[in-house]
Order: structure tokens, then sequence, then C-alpha cells
């Protein structure tokens, strides 16, 4: 019944390997026999997006401009990492406690989603985070300017539709979270 087939690579060239992006070029053949030469793939770290919610059912969110968009964002604390060197539960902790200053010992795995695969090879690994606590203050990177906020769980969903809230990951991470949030 089902007659799809998957795309064979040819050749595959690395057209850019700088440490903070990777792209590969790939000559593939199409099932139909046709030959594209120039099919470009963006190779990127997994993700680890962490939805922190407070005793008091607050979602703690961070606030930050995002330059290739040039616009600044309303999401939850997420950031990349090398699968071979750190699990992806270490990672969605370390980057809340970097990110905002807070931390959990009570985090749930959501789901692993594909972030976006027709051009990239990354995975977004979604944890929801309970009863967090500020424990420290930020330890933000270089490029890093981050305003916490919190929300009243609530709340959050009017954010979406009003589109205070649009950036694809954290809005997957809410409803998916659901169950876990009407709790």
């Amino acid at each position: 019944m089902n007659d799809l087939k998957k795309w064979k690579t040819l050749k595959s060239k690395m057209v850019l390997d700088h440490r903070w992006c990777k792209v590969r070029q790939d000559e593939i053949e199409l099932p139909n026999g046709k030959i594209v030469d120039d099919y470009f793939v963006s190779i990127k770290p997994d993700v680890a997006l962490v939805l922190p919610i407070t005793s008091s059912r607050e979602i703690v969110f961070v606030r930050q401009y995002r330059h290739a968009v040039g616009e600044f964002f309303l999401e939850l604390p997420a950031g990349s990492f090398d699968s071979k060197k750190e699990s992806a539960e270490a990672a969605a902790i370390r980057e809340l406690e970097e990110e905002t200053g807070y931390t959990s010992q009570e985090l749930i795995k959501i789901a692993t989603l594909h972030d976006k695969p027709s051009k990239d090879t990354n995975q977004i690994h979604l944890f929801l985070a309970e009863n967090v606590r500020k424990v420290g203050e930020q330890q933000l990177d270089i490029t890093e300017e981050i305003e916490v906020v919190l929300i009243p769980t609530e709340s959050v969903l009017d954010k979406v539709s009003q589109g205070e809230i649009s950036v694809a990951g954290t809005i997957a991470a809410l409803l998916l979270s659901l169950p876990f949030l009407t709790n």
C-alpha cells in the first residue's frame, strides 16, 4: 500500500564547516530517477527545551533578542547540546539554570520532535520541570541578554493565540504539556 521511496544519496560534501554553522551539499537521486545536485542540509546539534513550572503554577519564560529575525521573543529556556557528551535531561537542567537561575528535581520527558526535517538534522527534546525554584543567578553567554518572565499557566494559551508567544518549539511544548498543566 505504501509506495513511497527514500531518496538515494549519490554524493555528499561539506560546504561550510564552522563551529556554529555546518552545511552539507548532497547530490540525490529522486525515486522518479531525476538527479538534484544542490540539496543543502544544515547539520545542527540537538536542542533541549524545558517547560518550567513553579509550585505556584507559574511558567518560567525567557524574553530575548533573536538576531536572524531582528525581534524579541518570549520562549521557554532551551539550548543546543552535543548528544555524545551530554544527555538531553542534563542539558535541559543546565540550560534552565544558566538562562533563569531556576532548577528542579522533577523532570518529565514530554516528547522528542524533529525541528525541520526537510533541511535540518536536529531533534528537539521537550521536558516538563515541575516545582522549579530559584537557586541562583543567570549565567549567560556573551551573546545572551535574557529577561526572566513568570506567567500564570492559565494565561499562557491566550498569549499564544494573541501572538505574544510565537516560537514553534515553545508552542509545541506548551500544547503537549496541557494534560500535565491542567491537573
